[in-house]
């Protein structure tokens, strides 16, 4: 009986994996993960949220031009958020007279055309 030992060539393996239908699994879920954590980075970087939370005073301007735009500011902690209604929207023809500049001091400087 001793003669009747199992034979291997040399193209098989003996590996517990081979018996597990789930092996598989951990990777898939590995790369679920790193899926879902590059979805979120690019979020945070197109809606740039990042920004609301690293600097001290930062202004976004969401949907601008269009009837439910929106303005949020963050002073330190305090967040605001200014939306456009009838009253505060202008209408009519205009033109262009000149370009406002903030300084590095906050101060805004009107330079007309």
């Amino acid at each position: 009986m001793e003669n009747k030992l199992r034979r291997m060539d040399s193209t098989s393996t003996l590996d517990d994996s081979d018996d597990d239908p789930l092996s598989g699994m951990a990777n898939l879920f590995d790369v679920a993960m790193v899926f879902a954590l590059a979805l979120m980075v690019a979020l945070v970087a197109r809606l740039k949220v990042g920004d609301l939370l690293t600097q001290d005073e930062v202004t976004m301007v969401k949907n601008p031009g269009k009837s439910d735009m929106e303005i949020i500011v963050k002073k330190g902690q305090e967040i605001s958020r200014y939306k456009a209604s009838e009253k505060t929207q202008g209408s009519g023809k205009g033109r262009r007279v000149g370009t406002a500049f903030e300084l590095e001091n906050g101060q805004i400087i009107y330079v007309p055309e």
